[in-house]
């Protein structure tokens, strides 16, 4: 699998630009992607976006950076040169792969990711349904975010702002402790696995 998450300029993947790009393999976790870019020409930015990626609209129009078409193209090849499984699972899935084909459309490349993916928060729901445990939900619907999982697996919240690749690997991490039983960082290894104690 391939942990990832993305940092964007808003919420609407043909309007909004992503920012950068993080990925994991989780079948080796050693090969990790971290790419950042600027905006595409004309792109939306949202202040609340830029507040919750700690991005500045100076930094995301800087000439200077690789454009979009840049940063996925060097994603896909990345992507490319994974020999396992190449299906992407992270928090909220759907936003990420939204915004990787955009992009790729964009940028006159084909995606390699296919339609089917892993979310961390249907797997976390179900994990914690499996033990008993009553998933929060808020407004009736499940409350079940990022950080939340990351508790839930024994692990504390992201740092904040959000960072692309700190996200893929909380992604890993989740993902292998949800679906095996085990860690799979180095920086997570600290933390025990809170069914495991049971």
């Amino acid at each position: 699998m391939i942990a990832v998450d993305t940092e964007s300029s808003g919420l609407d993947p043909s309007k909004a630009s992503i920012l950068s790009i993080g990925a994991v393999d989780t079948d080796e976790p050693t090969a990790q992607f971290y790419d950042e870019c600027r905006v595409w020409d004309g792109a939306d930015i949202s202040d609340e976006a830029l507040a919750v990626n700690g991005f500045t609209r100076e930094e995301i129009t800087d000439p200077s950076r690789k454009t979009e078409a840049e940063m996925i193209t060097a994603f896909m090849a990345w992507a490319m040169d994974r020999p396992g499984n190449h299906t992407l699972v992270a928090q909220n899935v759907a936003f990420d792969s939204a915004f990787i084909r955009a992009a790729a459309r964009r940028a006159g490349i084909e995606s390699t990711f296919a339609q089917r993916s892993l979310d961390t928060h249907t797997i976390a729901w179900m994990h914690m349904t499996n033990r008993g445990i009553t998933p929060p939900e808020a407004n009736h619907r499940s409350a079940i975010k990022l950080d939340t999982i990351l508790q839930y697996c024994g692990i504390p919240e992201e740092p904040k702002p959000h960072n692309a690749l700190t996200g893929a690997l909380s992604h890993a991490e989740v993902f292998s402790r949800m679906a095996y039983t085990k860690p799979l960082l180095p920086d997570f290894e600290m933390y025990e696995i809170p069914w495991k104690k049971t």
